[in-house]
């Protein structure tokens, strides 16, 4: 249950593009953060670098997802 409904109701919005990209590149920039940092290989350095700049850039993608579904009623547009 989220906030008193059940989940069968919950969908993702209306820019599921930009979910899913989101998504993705979270967990691509955490496997490559966190194969840089556990595994022992010659380039753990840009694996680190990289994962930390997948990881900034999500956000992005997560700030555009939550902009585009917004919704402000006409009334309090004031057209």
């Amino acid at each position: 249950m989220l906030l008193g409904r059940p989940c069968a109701g919950c969908h993702p919005g209306r820019c599921v593009f930009f979910l899913t990209v989101a998504l993705l590149s979270d967990a691509v920039g955490l496997v490559l953060l966190l194969l840089g940092i556990f595994a022992t290989l010659n380039y753990w350095d840009f694996l680190i670098y990289t994962g930390a700049l997948i990881l900034a850039l999500s956000l992005l993608f997560w700030l555009a997802w939550y902009c585009f579904n917004i919704e402000v009623p006409l009334e309090k547009l004031d057209l």
